[in-house]
């Protein structure tokens, strides 16, 4: 067909207008050029913090017609699908695991990832042309798999076909059910839950703090660096020191190229609108929104719940969002209204014996999964009469 592979070590290699004619159309606003490009130039994403970029271009002459997005991974960590399971068996297999070959957006748990093809060329044949080059350079780099996490669930059934076994998790997410207002979205509750959830949003007004909602040329470099300072303070004081994924620099250089995309629900003391006390960052796209950081210098009483999940909600209402995804972890999700919702992970080892291990289990590993789906599910404080939509995309 006339197409030639390129592997580049950075997104840079590419001009943004080519990457981005493939990225823009599709729901995901992570794999987008300016996204990816930030991770690398701050300095978040590199080789020395584990995700060494290695991205697999396809070209017809010299026009780009598909990519992915990949990443030589060194550990597990920033990805929040815990294969440490499968690490500690290829350990005890003595089959090295690391390095792997990743494809996702780096350090974002959000659903959409899949190869960028040029809807002019013929899918099917360059997807087997880009399956192929990803086989041939672990085979030569002696790589011990390759992973697509949070894909597009309309495109895993393509992977699916050569070779990949597919790995059930879940994410927490909000489905907006035609909600006109916030009082819409609290009639989904039961009348216990219901109480619980204007005592939490009337908590921020007797702290004397009121929400304000920043977005595109609202956002300022100062509530940007504000954010910053928020989510570095957030890690390290809960300890999560090894989650400090993101630089300083990632955040500046938002302002430029990507604040179009950015959702922030900042908390002021009442009369004061000169510093936030604490701010979530959200990032939409279309009739998707995708909640990430949060921070706060001070403890409020249930301002995370407002900052994170009901002023985003209300926001999302009043803008035709169709889906909210709040971020990793669902310990305080499920009673705010966000239902266990199923994505897969597609994976393939090089080393046989392994790989026979994951399709002998795989099923039953799915299974239990889905038990904790259902489970969660039941456990929902709705009317008994409502009836939600669980839809991954």
């Amino acid at each position: 067909m006339g197409y030639s592979i390129r592997w580049i070590s950075q997104i840079s290699e590419v001009p943004q207008p080519e990457w981005d004619a493939l990225a823009q159309p599709l729901k995901t606003p992570f794999l987008e050029w300016e996204w990816l490009h930030n991770m690398e130039a701050s300095r978040s994403a590199t080789a020395q913090a584990g995700w060494q970029p290695c991205h697999l271009t396809v070209w017809k002459e010299d026009t780009l017609v598909a990519a992915a997005p990949l990443y030589l991974k060194g550990h597990s960590y920033g990805e929040f699908v815990f294969d440490h399971q499968w690490a500690d068996l290829a350990y005890r297999l003595g089959i090295e695991y690391y390095p792997k070959l990743l494809g996702m957006s780096p350090f974002t748990p959000a659903l959409g990832y899949r190869f960028l093809v040029d809807p002019a060329e013929d899918e099917d044949t360059l997807t087997e042309t880009m399956v192929a080059a990803i086989d041939q350079f672990c085979d030569r780099h002696n790589i011990s798999g390759c992973n697509f996490l949070y894909v597009d669930p309309k495109w895993r059934p393509m992977i699916q076909k050569y070779g990949f076994s597919a790995w059930l998790h879940h994410s927490s997410i909000w489905h907006n059910q035609g909600f006109q207002t916030f009082d819409d979205y609290l009639k989904m509750f039961n009348a216990n839950q219901r109480r619980n959830i204007k005592r939490e949003r009337k908590a921020v007004e007797k702290a004397k703090l009121t929400m304000k909602v920043h977005n595109g040329e609202d956002i300022t470099h100062q509530l940007l660096a504000d954010m910053y300072q928020f989510y570095s303070h957030h890690c390290d004081q809960f300890g999560w020191w090894g989650s400090k994924y993101l630089t300083k620099t990632f955040f500046e250089r938002l302002y430029d190229n990507y604040r179009h995309r950015l959702v922030l629900s900042a908390a002021y003391r009442e009369g004061d609108e000169r510093k936030p006390v604490g701010m979530s960052f959200c990032v939409t796209k279309g009739d998707q929104l995708y909640g990430r950081y949060w921070g706060s210098f001070e403890e409020f009483d249930c301002l995370h719940f407002n900052a994170c999940y009901y002023t985003p909600i209300e926001w999302a209402i009043a803008n035709g969002i169709q889906r909210f995804d709040p971020g990793a972890g669902g310990r305080h999700k499920k009673r705010r209204g966000f239902p266990a919702t199923p994505h897969h992970s597609l994976h393939r080892f090089y080393n046989q014996r392994l790989m026979q291990i994951m399709k002998t289990h795989i099923d039953q590993i799915n299974e239990a999964e889905q038990f904790q789906i259902d489970a969660i599910n039941q456990e929902l404080p709705f009317n008994q009469t409502q009836d939600w939509v669980q839809n991954p995309y």
